[in-house]
């Protein structure tokens, strides 16, 4: 039974035919059945299957849900073969080399970039939502210190819901735009508290006369004994990190976002939600793993050797921070990485540390060596943040928390295009089930020993 349904799935693939924009399928039964084609402005074309188990009693069998598109999304799209990162049709490249991270974000939510009137606007509704509830603050005493900074940002953030009622009304346009402001501007707010806690510093409250990036730095590394001095270069970099991890169309957790917003529920427990998504190693954690890699590599032996492990299929070692699992040629968010990376290291004096010294000879062994070249196992975007974040003075237990909050608002604009998105129904995958049937029951008494 469960092998014949497969061959079904098979057959799917085999007999959906671009036939005036209807796919046919074939069972093996003989039964036809026909789905609507649809066509986005680009990229590939989807069949419409939600009427499959209706009509046919049969589901889809997707695992990773990796050949589903589970919505429509007019925000962001990916072009893995290409190298392509789109938000809202402005490439990657531009909006960073351009733009500000709040104009960025203004994207986002907005669908379009913001004349000076409304990025003056939005700009400061953002600065003026960036302190928390002083009771919220009391809430990181109730941590250890040694908590990991992803389990204090998933209390935290899912607590605001506790302390701003007045935006917990999903129905109400007003307060989604609210809580939307609220969240994008508090994030860096309480990273920076579960830093300063871990550390057993006070926290430094935001100010308002700093930008989005400078008012984080300030918060991260301030101590109240000393003025502190905010370098351009390491704010540039900041604001580049953040727009380049802004938004990735429909990973894993901003799928969690909407998954857990299709029940209904508010936005602040949507996005701890996605922060616990994120937190997994496979997911967020990728520029951490380059840091550990490449301390392990300093430690431990020749990088020549580490390379040739690194070729062998039988080893399970592999070099984080090269290749991707989305872009098959290159990442377009590396470029514009790997030269805020050069302008850091200069910046704060480390171009010779033996660490930064290794990554740029691993870096240049991927871009020249015929293995990595052949299988396009370029540096991605995770190698050059991670080594800026680890020039920067972020301990890299903190570089999950910093993509965090450059991700909340992608999945603040995602959420949002969810609640408005009038086919969008309660997530509800199927499952191809391979447990027992159904079996009588035998007391306890009555089993065998």
């Amino acid at each position: 039974m469960q092998t014949q349904f497969i061959d079904q799935c098979n057959w799917i693939i085999l007999m959906a035919e671009k036939n005036n924009k209807i796919a046919n399928l074939k069972l093996p039964n003989g039964e036809n059945y026909e789905f609507p084609i649809h066509s986005g402005t680009i990229g590939p074309d989807v069949i419409d299957v939600k009427k499959l188990y209706s009509d046919s009693e049969h589901f889809t069998y997707d695992p990773g849900f990796t050949s589903t598109g589970s919505c429509k999304s007019k925000i962001t799209y990916i072009d893995g073969e290409k190298g392509v990162l789109l938000h809202r049709g402005y490439k990657i490249e531009d909006l960073a080399e351009n733009c500000d991270f709040l104009e960025v974000a203004y994207l986002l939510l907005n669908a379009d970039l913001p004349n000076k009137k409304q990025k003056n606007l939005f700009d400061n509704k953002i600065t003026t939502h960036t302190m928390i509830h002083e009771q919220l603050s009391l809430f990181f005493r109730g941590f250890r210190r040694d908590a990991h900074a992803m389990a204090v940002m998933c209390g935290v953030v899912g607590a605001l819901s506790a302390f701003y009622h007045d935006s917990t009304d999903i129905t109400d346009p007003s307060q989604r735009l609210v809580a939307s402001h609220r969240l994008v501007a508090k994030i860096p707010t309480i990273a920076a508290m579960a830093y300063k806690f871990s550390i057993g510093q006070p926290f430094i409250y935001p100010r308002n006369d700093l930008t989005y990036s400078e008012n984080f730095l300030n918060m991260m590394f301030a101590v109240p004994a000393e003025e502190y001095k905010i370098d351009p270069v390491l704010s540039k970099a900041m604001d580049k990190i953040l727009i380049l991890h802004a938004d990735h169309e429909q990973n894993a957790s901003t799928s969690t976002v909407r998954l857990a917003g299709s029940s209904g529920a508010n936005p602040f427990a949507c996005i701890a939600a996605g922060i616990a998504s994120l937190w997994g190693p496979a997911h967020g954690g990728a520029n951490e793993a380059v840091i550990h890699m490449l301390n392990e590599i300093q430690k431990n032996g020749n990088v020549y050797d580490y390379v040739k492990r690194a070729k062998d299929p039988n080893d399970p070692f592999r070099l984080m921070g090269f290749g991707h699992r989305v872009y098959k040629n290159y990442d377009p968010r590396a470029t514009v990485m790997k030269k805020t990376a050069d302008a850091v290291l200069g910046a704060v004096g480390k171009d010779n540390e033996p660490i930064f010294i290794l990554a740029r000879e691993l870096e240049k062994i991927a871009l020249e060596d015929d293995y990595f070249v052949t299988k396009k196992l370029y540096p991605n975007v995770d190698f050059y943040s991670g080594i800026i974040l680890q020039a920067m003075g972020f301990p890299s237990s903190l570089f999950t928390v910093l993509f965090a909050v450059a991700r909340t608002v992608g999945w603040v604009a995602q959420w949002n295009e969810m609640i408005e998105d009038k086919e969008q129904r309660i997530g509800r995958p199927r499952q191809l089930y391979i447990g027992e049937k159904q079996r009588d029951f035998v007391s306890l008494e009555k089993r065998k020993s």
